[in-house]
């Protein structure tokens, strides 16, 4: 299951550490076909929302959502010993897909603010939708994960889902202040992230194993491994293997024949992506390298 962060250029400035922030997608500075010179056009007003903005909190939503059924679908049921494994299945699939979903506005906001601009409070709506969505959502996940399981360490668990906490925390707020090459990210988007965490607990690996990747995702975020940027055909592609894993996971939680299994796949092909995408990020540094000195 996979997505990226959001790419939205027209939110955030090219910044450089130190500098401040400076919105470029309203071309500040700029005398638009028709004006006057040296009259900028008028400023979009910061507390109206745009159809970015609405997606944006369309994330946020289903980020809150995410934490709301796995509690009381998943938490709130084993405490009280309620509905048997059925029900804790159908409230797992129910969260993750919410996550799932949350990608994809994450994704679309960013195409229709680059298209149709957004407002002045567009990058700081996007941070803090991702940070519930991408940071609290998946913690939350790997805290009841401890609960519900046979043999889990809580305490550890805690601190790996602490971790995944603070570095989505760190990721967001290095994305918003620094500058990276086009059509890179620097450490892994928070959303593909995310959806790793929760692979790697669906997968119901030994507990070691669990944390240790859970502990190596966080690492990923605020390392400075870079992950190619969903455009293009990358785009179309993040969003059909959003939606081959909202089919699977509907198939998992319907109890259909071999949905076990297209989920446990489906888990691993994220993990393999979490591995290889740095590798086409540093074949395309290579490629350009190489034009780059043909060009000279």
């Amino acid at each position: 299951m996979t997505t990226t962060d959001t790419d939205r250029a027209v939110l955030r400035a090219e910044e450089t550490p130190g500098e401040p922030r400076r919105d470029t997608g309203r071309d500040a500075g700029r005398d638009a076909p028709g004006e006057v010179p040296g009259r900028s056009r008028r400023e979009p007003s910061p507390s109206r929302l745009s159809a970015a903005d609405i997606l944006t909190l369309g994330n946020a939503v289903c980020g809150f959502s995410s934490v709301y059924f796995i509690t009381t679908a998943v938490l709130v049921p084993y405490l009280t010993g309620g509905p048997g494994d059925g029900t804790l299945r159908q409230g797992a699939a129910t969260a993750v897909m919410l996550i799932l979903m949350a990608s994809l506005f994450d994704l679309c906001d960013g195409l229709v603010a680059r298209k149709f601009r957004s407002s002045g409070m567009g990058a700081e709506l996007d941070n803090l939708s991702d940070l519930i969505s991408f940071g609290l959502a998946p913690a939350y996940f790997v805290v009841v994960w401890g609960l519900v399981g046979e043999g889990y360490h809580l305490g550890l668990t805690v601190v790996g889902a602490v971790a995944v906490l603070l570095a989505g925390v760190l990721r967001l707020a290095r994305f918003s202040v620094t500058s990276t090459r086009d059509g890179m990210f620097q450490g892994m988007p928070i959303p593909f992230a995310a959806l790793t965490v929760v692979s790697v607990v669906l997968l119901e690996l030994p507990f070691a194993l669990t944390l240790a990747l859970v502990a190596g995702v966080a690492w990923l975020m605020v390392s400075r491994v870079e992950y190619p940027k969903p455009t293009g055909r990358m785009a179309v592609a993040t969003v059909a293997w959003a939606a081959v894993n909202i089919g699977c996971l509907v198939a998992w939680a319907a109890g259909a024949p071999g949905a076990e299994g297209l989920l446990v796949t489906g888990c691993a092909l994220q993990l393999s992506l979490a591995a290889l995408l740095p590798l086409v990020a540093t074949g395309r540094r290579i490629k350009a390298r190489r034009d780059r000195g043909q060009a000279a």
